[in-house]
């Protein structure tokens, strides 16, 4: 029973810093910049894994897909061992961090995922149009990126 409690616990720690960290993710898109409090409270929150996702928005590592004629949109951080695809309504990223704390429950989101909501809120990303023929083949490549990554850990 205490493993429960505990993991209980943590999803409770782990939904509040999801709670906090969007509500001042709205509050960045409306006044359009990052004000030095909400800065604070973001490395606070999340540490380096905010200097790691802060490093990924100024160097515009975070990539957002429009595909057209379908308006479907995909989103994608430029990491270290490649691009790791990221679903940000469904909190998922394809990065081996998310498989392995993410999942596990010892944090709520991995710095990728941090990236991308911080660069949607600041209109800070690149911005790629593509035709719908080819949404099958990069979302493919991208799954194949993160099975190859887990697989080679």
């Amino acid at each position: 029973m205490k493993s429960f409690d505990k993991a209980s616990a943590n999803w409770m720690t782990i939904s509040e810093e999801r709670i906090l960290f969007e509500h001042i993710c709205d509050i960045i898109r409306s006044e359009g910049e990052i004000a030095k409090v909400y800065w604070e409270r973001l490395r606070s929150l999340f540490g380096e894994r905010f200097d790691k996702a802060w490093r990924l928005v100024e160097e515009r590592r975070i990539k957002r897909y429009i595909f057209n004629p379908s308006g479907r949109v995909a989103w994608v951080a430029v990491g270290r061992d490649g691009e790791y695809q990221i679903l940000p309504l469904a909190g998922y990223c394809g990065c081996s961090d998310f498989y392995y704390r993410v999942v596990d429950g010892e944090t709520g989101l991995c710095y990728h995922l941090i990236a991308q909501r911080l660069a949607e809120s600041l209109n800070s990303y690149e911005e790629i149009n593509e035709g719908d023929e080819f949404f099958d083949i990069l979302t493919a490549e991208w799954r194949r990126q993160s099975l190859e990554r887990k697989a080679s850990r």
